[in-house]
């Protein structure tokens, strides 16, 4: 399968891990392909997999109960992992929705064989360790976004993150994604054009 290549050198290149290491994971990464709007995870299912996208948009996102209201609470997108962690770690019901927001490919691996490099290598629970400290990074950036930085800011943090995005996701998940309306995001892109 040659999309493991791609997988392997990022893994390898985060973590430091040797190419025999990764060796040891190649007869657990499947291959699976997900229609624009395909759920990944589902709300209130526990999160199994992670998976690392060859191409293609994820979001996970929460849908009010009362209105109906969807919010974007995070991005992936080419050369990234995907998951629920929360609800992957813990192996409990997950409190959002993650979708494709585009149509995507991913190589995915189920937890239970995730847990069984962990016992096997060093290299692979500091694999484990560094999707955590990525997730946790993400979660974080978007708090203080949220908190000390203005909707033009966080903007351009997200443009940096995911370049392409408005090649891929509607406007109207990138504004709920940065806390604003739709004609706010529009004046932002239009500032952002005449620099």
């Amino acid at each position: 399968m040659i999309e493991i290549n791609s997988l392997k050198a990022v893994i390898c290149s985060a973590t430091g891990m040797d190419g025999e290491t990764f060796d040891l994971s190649a007869p657990y990464w499947q291959l699976k392909s997900y229609k624009k709007g395909e759920l990944y995870n589902e709300y209130k299912n526990v999160c199994k997999h992670l998976a690392f996208i060859l191409n293609g948009v994820f979001r996970i996102y929460h849908v009010h109960e009362e209105t109906a209201e969807e919010k974007t609470m995070l991005f992936f997108t080419e050369k990234q992992f995907v998951t629920s962690l929360k609800s992957f770690l813990n192996q409990t019901p997950c409190d959002y929705y993650t979708a494709s927001v585009t149509d995507s490919t991913v190589l995915y691996i189920h937890v239970d064989n995730l847990n069984k490099l962990y016992a096997q290598s060093h290299g692979w629970e500091r694999f484990g360790r560094v999707v955590a400290e990525h997730a946790f990074n993400d979660v974080m950036s978007n708090t203080e976004g949220f908190l000390f930085k203005s909707a033009e800011q966080r903007y351009l943090e997200m443009m940096e993150k995911h370049p392409d995005i408005h090649n891929s996701a509607p406007l109207y998940h990138i504004a709920s994604y940065l806390g604003i309306q739709a004609p706010s995001l529009s004046r932002i892109r239009k500032r952002m054009a005449g620099r």
